[in-house]
């Protein structure tokens, strides 16, 4: 499906909800929603990053509080939020060293999968249309999924791996949300998504040599944010985009190009190993689904 940003369909009359809205891909992804007429509220962690954004924005643009790595702070967010039609999980950590969330979990884990699995649990009654999930093509780096060991007690850190394994519980998440939904006759949707590979601010984190070897390579086979965006914006707009296809750039390794169907790991098409995650998921959150 060509696909470019301007293809946006009019969105006036729609709310959204997209976290990490504070720069790269989420700062993209609310320009343009604003532009087609929508209500976009920016869940952010640092707030006056955020209010800076907004406020160089045309159009009904929010700033709202959200830190994912704190339940907490995504329970006070979404005791804060009434009706909207679409959740855009975008963000998210990588490559950092060895930390633990407020609630003692492996940081990039807890922010990236956790921290949006408890928030997508808790506003699930209140959204009228779909669930956007940003996953990676690093979710194929991982050689295993240690459903046993998410939260990294009982072996050594690798800091790409751990993001590979957050990655690969998106992709997992989003595609048993929408079995779950299906299988509860909802009219909801859930789209998995990746945006190839962007110069963002993700990358940043990452001072290892390996980390900046990769920085200074994205100008060549990478594309810009407002490109990698564009498979966030179809999942999240067009009317009957196929929420059992996965979304994402179809050129040069899935690194870059047009969106469109992509492959994805055979371990993210293990369905024993979603039910799996969204078990420990819910015991590890305590957010149950009304499904």
């Amino acid at each position: 499906m060509a696909f470019r940003l301007g293809d946006t369909p009019d969105q006036r009359g729609r709310t959204f909800v997209v976290t990490g809205a504070n720069g790269g891909l989420g700062e993209v992804v609310t320009r343009t929603l604003a532009a087609k007429g929508a209500t976009v509220v920016m869940a952010c962690r640092n707030t006056a990053k955020a209010q800076q954004i907004a406020d160089g924005i045309s159009g009904d643009v929010r700033v709202a509080a959200l830190d994912l790595g704190s339940l907490a702070s995504v329970r006070d967010f979404a005791a804060q939020q009434a009706g909207f039609d679409v959740l855009v999980n975008n963000a998210g950590i990588m490559n950092i060293p060895m930390r633990r969330t407020a609630d003692g979990f492996e940081m990039q884990f807890g922010v990236n999968h956790l921290g949006h699995f408890a928030l997508t649990g808790l506003l699930l009654d209140r959204i009228g249309d779909r669930v956007v999930t940003v996953s990676s093509i690093a979710h194929k780096q991982t050689p295993k999924f240690w459903v046993d060991d998410l939260n990294y007690e009982h072996r050594f850190y690798q800091r790409n791996l751990a993001y590979a394994q957050s990655k690969l519980a998106n992709l997992m998440f989003a595609r048993d949300l929408q079995r779950r939904l299906v299988a509860a006759g909802s009219p909801l949707r859930s789209y998995a998504v990746h945006p190839g590979v962007s110069d963002t601010e993700l990358f940043d984190n990452d001072k290892t040599l390996p980390g900046l070897v990769t920085k200074y390579g994205l100008a060549l086979i990478g594309q810009a944010p407002e490109r990698a965006a564009e498979s966030i914006l179809l999942a999240a707009t067009v009317p009957d985009a196929d929420p059992d296809t996965y979304w994402g750039p179809t050129k040069l390794n899935q690194a870059r190009g047009p969106v469109g169907p992509c492959p994805s790991s055979a371990l993210s098409r293990d369905q024993r190993l979603w039910s799996r995650l969204w078990e420990e998921s819910v015991r590890m959150t305590g957010v149950h689904y009304p499904l």
